[in-house]
C-alpha cells in the first residue's frame, strides 16, 4: 500500500506554492527601485551641453553695454602683446592686462624706441630689457586666471538706490583666483560712458579683446598683491 501511494503521488506533479501578499510587496518594491536606479545612473552619465557665454551681444539688463576694444593691437600696446605671447596659444585664459597709460604710470615701464614686444620677449639683450621681462612675468602671475571670462559672463550690479549713484556693490560679481594665486574680485559697472569691469578696484578701458584662446581686458591699473606692491614701490624710489 505504502508503494502504491509513493508511485501515485510521483505521477503528479508539485503545484507551485502562491507567494504570500508581504513577498509579492517587497519584490515588487524591489524591481521598482532597481529600475529607477538604473535611470539615475542613465541620465547622470549621459553627456551634458557646455555652458552657453553670451558674449557676442550686450546684456540685455544693463541699459548701458561695456565698452568693447576696437583695435585691438592698439589698445593692448608693446608691453600688453608681450603678456599674451607669454601664455600658451592653445589654452583658455583670461588677462586683466594693464593698458599702456598704466604701464608708465603704475610701473614706470615703456617700449623703448618702439622695439617690438616681441623682441623684448625673445632677446632680453640688457638688464633693462631683463628686468622688464621679469616684472611682466610677475604682473601676468597676478592679472592671469586659467578660463575665459567675457564680460557677460559676469552678473550684473543690483540697481542701485535711489539718491545714491556710483557706488559698487560688494557683493554683486565674481570672485575668480588668478595663477599666482591672487584672489581678484571682478564686478560690472553700469555709469554710463565708464560702463566695464572692475577687477580689484581697478577699472577696465574696454574688454573682451580676443587673441586665440586667451580673453583680455585692458585695465586702468595694475592687478598686483601687496608684497610686490611694497617692493617696487622700494625699488623704484
Amino acid at each position: 500500500m505504502a508503494a502504491t501511494a509513493r508511485r501515485r503521488r510521483s505521477l503528479f506533479p508539485l503545484r507551485p506554492r502562491p507567494l504570500p501578499p508581504q513577498r509579492l510587496l517587497l519584490a515588487a518594491t524591489a524591481a521598482v527601485c532597481t529600475l529607477l536606479f538604473l535611470l539615475v545612473v542613465l541620465f547622470s552619465t549621459s553627456p551634458s551641453s557646455p555652458p552657453t557665454h553670451h558674449h557676442a551681444a550686450a546684456t540685455r539688463s544693463s541699459p548701458s553695454p561695456p565698452h568693447y576694444c576696437a583695435g585691438a593691437a592698439a589698445e593692448l600696446g608693446e608691453l600688453g602683446d608681450v603678456m599674451v605671447s607669454m601664455l600658451p596659444n592653445d589654452l583658455p585664459f583670461t588677462i586683466f592686462a594693464p593698458s599702456a597709460s598704466a604701464f608708465r604710470r603704475v610701473l614706470n615701464l615703456r617700449p623703448r624706441n618702439g622695439t617690438a614686444a616681441v623682441e623684448i620677449n625673445q632677446t632680453a639683450a640688457d638688464d633693462g630689457d631683463a628686468n622688464t621681462y621679469a616684472v611682466l612675468s610677475r604682473v601676468l602671475g597676478f592679472s592671469a586666471v586659467p578660463w575665459r571670462l567675457f564680460a557677460a559672463d559676469v552678473p550684473p550690479p543690483p540697481p542701485l538706490p535711489r539718491g545714491e549713484s556710483e557706488i559698487e556693490s560688494a557683493g554683486a560679481g565674481v570672485m575668480v583666483e588668478s595663477v599666482s594665486g591672487l584672489r581678484i574680485h571682478v564686478a560690472r559697472r553700469d555709469d554710463g560712458a565708464a560702463a566695464g569691469l572692475v577687477a580689484n578696484g581697478v577699472r577696465s578701458e574696454c574688454v573682451d579683446v580676443v587673441r586665440g584662446e586667451t580673453v583680455v581686458h585692458v585695465m586702468a591699473g595694475v592687478l598686483m598683491d601687496a608684497e610686490f606692491e611694497r617692493s617696487f614701490a622700494a625699488g623704484f624710489n
